[in-house]
């Protein structure tokens, strides 16, 4: 089985260039996202310090914006392996508990344009690109990428994306999606 041996995680990722919005194509269903979710996106911005991530979660349910903020930064910063740790607090509107998690870049193109992204237990898998689109053959290729990875490539879910993506900041919901996507509502 390929889950025996260890994922393949890029190397020398340029931070810089990753920066910006993404789109979720399709990704493992989650507790940390509402089941009906749509325009579902993320927009990293390069603090200062040049070493963490602002992150931006942003998804779409019942017309409504949820949204969760993090940080990012390298697992270790000597090593040139792509492999993030994000830190959220939850619920979003309380922050105290800190839930950090595991974001390793399992493949990027050249021109930084569509991503794959897992972890070590292979629970989450997110397939990222700069447009709400992806044309079949970048998905299908990304997907037999996750698959050679050792993922169960069956419990991904397509992420909706109707066009024209939302304005940047309507009414934001307050993190009431988190909760219930909890309660698996």
């Amino acid at each position: 089985m390929a889950d025996k041996k260890e994922m393949e995680v890029v190397k020398g990722l340029d931070l810089q260039r990753y920066m910006g919005r993404w789109y979720e194509i399709a990704s493992f269903p989650s507790r940390f996202q509402p089941r009906n979710g749509t325009n579902t996106r993320a927009t990293y911005t390069l603090n200062p310090d040049g070493t963490t991530v602002h992150v931006l979660n942003e998804t779409w349910s019942d017309g409504k914006r949820g949204s969760i903020e993090g940080t990012a930064y390298k697992a270790d910063p000597k090593s040139d392996e792509a492999k993030l740790k994000v830190k959220f607090y939850v619920p979003p509107f309380l922050p105290i508990i800190p839930v950090v998690g595991d974001y390793w870049v399992l493949y990027i193109d050249n021109d930084y344009q569509y991503a794959l992204i897992g972890q070590p237990a292979r629970r989450y898998l997110w397939i990222l690109c700069r447009s709400p689109h992806m044309d079949d053959e970048t998905y299908n290729m990304l997907v037999e990428k996750a698959k050679g990875e050792g993922y169960d490539v069956s419990k991904l879910h397509k992420t909706p994306q109707p066009e024209p993506p939302p304005e940047d900041a309507p009414k934001d919901t307050k993190g009431a999606w988190w909760i219930k996507s909890l309660l698996g509502k």
